[in-house]
């Protein structure tokens, strides 16, 4: 597998995507076409694995024959299949049963057999709640299989669904068998999905860019992060998670075994299926994550809901993208939650300080959180900048990094990054200032690896540099800036004016106007000569 067949395969299946949505708008589809790839994928991993554990007694089937080997074998050992099953939950954690199995349905697809769409509801419906230990309810709870948007019929339906998954079925036959290959070209097709979705794609997807940025920070040492990457990372945790794609890029640069769980928080219904599936897509077993469908804000979570400082759940990294300058009710009784108390509520008119402060609560000391926010919690007033003056106070706040503009598909501003810490050993901030590195584009701009390289060996090494980044004392902060951290009251990338020598300046306009006098005299001389009248010269100018 290569970089080239991942983007290869993302763009096949991108555009049977726009061949076969017609009328369907690109979120509706998005729901189908994603749900199919990961019907895919458990299939592909099952079947292997199923052969594995098999072995000698793995069918053989004759060419021609397009039955799935797995339900011929449940055919020749119906007294066995309990037992084979018992296995399977233990070694692949999940089980599928031969009729919902992709060779199956792409089986009926080819064959027009109608009852291809009665096949993958019930599909469907075991994945949630049979295939797996933990229920994962709901999870196609958005692929409306019945909708008018489909067909108007039941044959009609079942025929459109036959197209669709015949079409993906070509377009991943030109491809090696290869699960990790699916799992980047289901992260390639959220982001195109998430492209042409425009503002709506805030709501699941961080450029990949920026999400690199994170996670990189995040994973290096609390403490010395010029040490490297961290050994292990216990807990890690998005209360924003979206589609999941940060919490994984998080557990990409850790390695498959370098963290022990992630946890991740999505409210939309929609994105929290989405999250499932990208996880168990990568390879992840339904024991190594929990992602929580709820409210943040409203810590609606049992597992983040514990009073009791000495037994609350931390997290060694807290990674979030939350919606910008969100929109908010608090109730009084919250100005006493755990999370709030000691800084105050953010204003209801911008929930990020809310946001901030709920990640915050749940880090570990030796952790490092990092959050995408806009502009504005930098230097506005009121409730903020009390909330702002006792994360600097306290020490909290290591580094702010500023962002171009366009590089998100849910808004055009440029935004931050806040770096936090509970224990961190210098008293200061330090800032980079990187809004004019970037690649330029029609739509979008981009940050290149040398872009992402910069700004993370900067925070590494907290190095200083002229335009781009400063270590500034929280004295300085506080006594010249009254802790206002707009990123350019501290690192400007303005040009300096050139030094200006006036008394050069006073020389040179000597030596013209004593060349324009001398040229002036010259002309006049050839005029005379001619019998018409002289030109006016500064020295007659001065002398009238």
């Amino acid at each position: 597998m290569t970089e080239q067949d991942q983007i290869r395969l993302g763009r096949v299946l991108w555009a049977i995507a726009d061949e076969l949505r017609g009328a369907m708008n690109a979120d509706d589809f998005r729901d189908y076409m994603l749900s199919f790839l990961f019907l895919r994928y458990l299939s592909s991993n099952y079947e292997d694995a199923a052969r594995a554990e098999l072995g000698a007694d793995w069918p053989d089937l004759p060419a021609g024959d397009r039955r799935s080997p797995l339900a011929v074998w449940y055919e020749r050992n119906p007294e066995d299949t309990g037992e084979f099953e018992t296995v399977m939950r233990r070694k692949v954690h999940y089980i599928i049963k031969p009729d919902f199995l992709w060779s199956s349905v792409t089986e009926l697809a080819r064959t027009q057999s109608d009852a291809l769409l009665r096949t993958l509801q019930a599909g469907f419906r075991f994945i949630e709640t049979e295939s797996f230990s933990a229920n994962f309810q709901g999870l196609f709870s958005e692929i409306n299989l019945d909708s008018d948007k489909l067909g108007r019929t039941y044959p009609h339906r079942n025929a459109r669904l036959c197209t669709i998954i015949q079409k993906i079925a070509e377009g991943l036959a030109e491809f090696p068998s290869d699960r990790d290959l699916l799992g980047d070209a289901y992260e390639y097709l959220i982001g195109q999905f998430a492209a042409g979705s425009g503002k709506k794609a805030g709501e699941f997807y961080t450029p990949q860019q920026i999400s690199t940025i994170l996670s990189r920070i995040v994973t290096l040492d609390s403490q010395d992060p010029a040490s490297g990457r961290r050994a292990k990372l216990n807990h890690v945790y998005d209360f924003a998670c979206g589609s999941g794609s940060l919490l994984l890029n998080v557990r990409r640069h850790m390695g498959k075994h370098g963290i022990g769980k992630i946890y991740g928080q999505e409210k939309n219904i929609t994105t929290y299926n989405l999250a499932r599936m990208n996880m168990l897509l990568h390879g992840m077993r339904d024991t190594e994550f929990d992602i929580h469908h709820g409210d943040s804000l409203e810590n609606d979570w049992d597992i983040l809901r514990e009073p009791n400082p000495a037994k609350k759940i931390e997290f060694d990294a807290v990674v979030a993208n939350p919606p910008f300058s969100y929109r908010w009710n608090p109730t009084e009784e919250m100005e006493k939650d755990f999370r709030f108390k000691d800084f105050g509520l953010a204003p209801k008119s911008a929930a990020d300080f809310a946001f901030l402060l709920h990640g915050f609560h749940f880090l570990a000391k030796d952790g490092t959180m990092a959050i995408i926010l806009p502009h504005g919690v930098l230097f506005r007033g009121g409730a903020e900048k009390k909330i702002r003056t006792k994360l600097l106070k306290d020490g909290n706040i290591d580094t702010v990094i500023g962002l171009p503009a366009k590089l998100f598909y849910s808004t055009g501003i440029p935004v931050c990054i806040l770096v936090l810490k509970k224990c961190k050993r210098t008293d200061d901030v330090l800032f980079i200032n990187a809004v004019e590195h970037y690649q330029p584009g029609k739509r979008q701009n981009a940050l290149l690896a040398e872009h992402i390289d910069k700004i993370v060996e900067t925070y590494k090494h907290r190095r200083e540099e002229e335009r781009f980044s400063k270590v500034v004392p929280l004295e300085e902060i506080e006594r010249e800036h009254d802790f206002n951290l707009n990123i350019t009251r501290y690192v400007s990338t303005a040009e300096a004016e050139p030094e200006i020598d006036l008394a050069d300046v006073h020389r040179q306009l000597a030596e013209l106007q004593n060349r324009s006098q001398s040229a002036a005299r010259r002309h006049n001389g050839f005029l005379e000569e001619l019998g018409l009248p002289p030109l006016p010269t500064g020295e007659t100018a001065r002398a009238e």
